[in-house]
């Protein structure tokens, strides 16, 4: 039964209502102090709605507003009173009530009231990040619900421990110990820092040395010695990332806990296990990627800020008269510009327009919500914008280190031959993504009547001409896109936007504040992400991956087209649990001397490897696209999460099966051999 707690100093008006919502079916309890209410509400969480009255002897009904939320932020507070002003209310409304009734009233209005602000209540939580749970089931309770899940948490711990604990695989401690001899047969060619690595050193060495981790042993004299890792141990560092792999990616993909805690809980294992160093940990975290994630969000706060989100969605959503148009023009549009800009800027950019539009729509269709609808726009373009990748090598980081692999054996294709090779494959990907979202979602949607570009001509009508603010950001980001063209090389992704946003505040654009509200758990996340890219790769474990899969395949995938597809079948599926940049880091130097050693021409395999690491459509940790456009898909009113991890789980794995099939049969067996090598 809803349980009320009904607060009021007048005796018997109390003990008649609490009489009277008992009989109407509701578990009351009923108080006459404020400070007897704070002790009960922080000890019985079981209370679901108060009913407090305002003016009180002692705490008044503000202060045992302030009290509960502060204990009890997501508790459905209904102020009641016969002393009420306009002042008292909006004092009440900024303290965060759920209404304010004013005696007397009708004892229905107020069951209705209290019915909902009870349902509401699952939507604060939501906002508060507060757990919802089945009350007296077990099965309820391991199940859980989004960011508490104990099921999921007690499997993943349980599977953690199963791999660290069990014996290192044979191959594992052969690859740890392998010398390198310089030779393509070098069982440790694939390790990532293999080039820096001394002729006749093997991985655990290298490792040991690099990042001055030790072992403390007792000598016969009887006293302590520290020497370099074994193989063994190197082995259970590898075994303690893999690990980490698992439950990383099985806590994000279900919602086990929040987003940030798993990114937290990469370094736990990091530090305590012993796989770093804490400053190397810590160094893993800070990447530049990581600064670039921050200043995409903080730059989207004042594109959105200044109105500016909606002309440059007006450019680029001109043509997008219903929906047919929007997904099968603007998102090829959308995938070829993201060739040659920053991927990761324009979800930044588009995706508040998509959300703004979203907003407008269901307001004019009269619906309170349209999750279809949500999910169709932030992931058609998301992974529209992931596909987008293989166009250019200025896509994205992934493809400068495929080139710098390439470089290193001294065939690196120019940018025009990237291009031809690449390009065919972006608009044919982004139309195959439109037709499965047009006939997944056309019938589910409760919008039915979508026009876009009227929307944003709307919206942008409404706040008339450009004014001295969008001006000055539209000139700033138009000089970051050209830094980021043109400077990259030097300072980086996350450089030139932080400049810009200094730039912006110095000007009166964006304030402090507003960068403060910028979503950390996202930013957190991809900082985990990419430490776990490195542990992955210094420890060797990227390595014995890979080669664990190389080894089975059959004879017809070591060569030519065949070893193309494995190769983009194994890439595909590590970047989406691995930053795209860390999986070309760990696999491209395994895959490139396998085409040399086969006769196979090593563009066909860098190529296939690069485009490939475009496919992180599975989870948002593999792409700062995802983790940019889960990040804003929430419900303008309700700040619900409209778009869920498990919705890029459901939808991201049929994406990553069609994005295989046209990268197969269109490019590698299709014009691809019309072109040749």
């Amino acid at each position: 039964m809803p349980k009320v707690l009904l607060i009021d100093d007048e005796d018997k008006f109390r003990i008649s209502l609490a009489k009277r919502l008992k009989l109407h079916g509701f578990d009351t309890v009923d108080l006459n102090s404020g400070e007897d209410a704070v002790k009960l509400v922080r000890s019985d969480s079981d209370i679901d709605v108060v009913l407090l009255d305002r003016k009180m002897p002692g705490m008044s009904g503000e202060q045992v507003l302030t009290e509960l939320k502060r204990y009890r932020p997501e508790l459905q507070i209904i102020m009641l009173t016969g002393h009420g002003t306009m002042k008292s209310a909006m004092a009440t409304g900024r303290l965060d009530a759920y209404t304010y009734l004013q005696k007397p009233y009708e004892f229905e209005k107020l069951v209705e009231v209290i019915g909902a602000a009870r349902r509401d209540k699952v939507h604060v939580m939501a906002r508060h990040e507060i757990p919802h749970t089945e009350k007296g089931s077990f099965r309820g309770w391991l199940k859980g619900s989004h960011n508490s899940r104990p099921g999921v948490i007690l499997l993943g711990l349980l599977l953690f421990a199963s791999i660290v604990l069990a014996p290192p695989p044979d191959r594992m401690l052969e690859l740890m110990s392998a010398p390198k001899t310089g030779e393509f047969t070098d069982a440790c060619m694939g390790y990532a820092d293999y080039r820096k690595m001394d002729d006749g050193e093997n991985i655990a060495h290298y490792y040991s040395h690099k990042y001055k981790l030790t072992t403390t042993v007792i000598d016969e004299s009887g006293n302590e010695v520290k020497q370099p890792l074994t193989p063994s141990d190197a082995a259970f560092r590898a075994k303690v990332m893999l690990g980490t792999l698992v439950v990383a990616a099985l806590f994000w993909a279900t919602g086990a806990v929040p987003v940030g805690i798993t990114a937290l809980l990469v370094g736990v294992f990091m530090y305590f296990l012993g796989v770093l160093r804490p400053d190397d940990i810590a160094k893993g975290y800070s990447k530049d990627a990581v600064i670039f994630i921050f200043g995409v969000l903080a730059m989207s706060t004042a594109i959105c800020k200044t109105g500016l989100d909606r002309r440059i969605g007006l450019l680029l959503l001109g043509p997008a008269k219903n929906l047919k148009l929007l997904l099968f023009l603007f998102l090829p549009m959308f995938g070829v510009a993201c060739s040659f800009i920053s991927e990761h800027a324009l979800i930044a950019f588009i995706m508040p327009l998509f959300m703004m539009v979203y907003a407008s729509s269901i307001r004019t269709a009269g619906v309170k919500q349209d999750k279809s609808l949500a999910v169709m726009f932030v992931l058609s373009l998301c992974f529209v914008a992931n596909c987008g990748g293989p166009g250019s090598p200025a896509a994205g980081g992934r493809n400068a280190v495929m080139l710098g692999i390439l470089t290193d054996y001294g065939i690196p294709p120019s940018f025009g031959e990237w291009v031809q090779y690449g390009l065919p494959f972006v608009p044919v990907m982004a139309l195959v993504i439109a037709t499965y979202f047009f006939i997944m979602f056309r019938k589910k949607l409760k919008v039915q009547k979508l026009n876009v570009s009227s929307l944003v001509h709307q919206a942008s009508e409404r706040i008339g001409p450009m004014n001295r603010k969008e001006y000055i950001t539209a000139f700033v980001l138009i000089g970051l896109i050209i830094l980021w063209i043109t400077t990259s090389d030097i300072f980086g992704m996350g450089g030139p936007i932080i400049l810009c946003l200094v730039i912006l505040n110095i000007l009166r654009i964006l304030r402090w504040r507003d960068i403060a509200q910028i979503p950390w758990d996202v930013v957190a996340l991809y900082a985990s992400a990419c430490a776990l890219g490195k542990g992955l790769a210094v420890t060797g474990a990227a390595l014995f991956l890979a080669d664990s899969f190389t080894s089975m395949l059959p004879e017809f995938f070591r060569s030519g087209e065949g070893l193309a597809i494995a190769t983009s079948l194994f890439t595909g599926i590590a970047t989406n649990f691995m930053s795209d940049g860390a999986t070309v880091s760990a696999i491209g130097p395994i895959t490139i001397p396998m085409a040399t050693i086969s006769g196979t021409h090593p563009w066909m395999i860098g190529l296939a490897t690069a485009f490939s690491s475009s496919f992180a459509h599975m989870l948002i940790i593999g792409t700062p696209n995802n983790a940019i456009a889960y990040a804003l898909a929430k419900d303008p009113h309700t700040g619900e999460q409209l778009v869920t991890l498990g919705d890029f789980l459901k939808h991201g794995s049929v994406i990553v099966v069609l994005s295989f099939a046209v990268l197969w049969f269109w490019t590698f067996l299709g014009y691809w051999r019309w072109i040749g090598f």
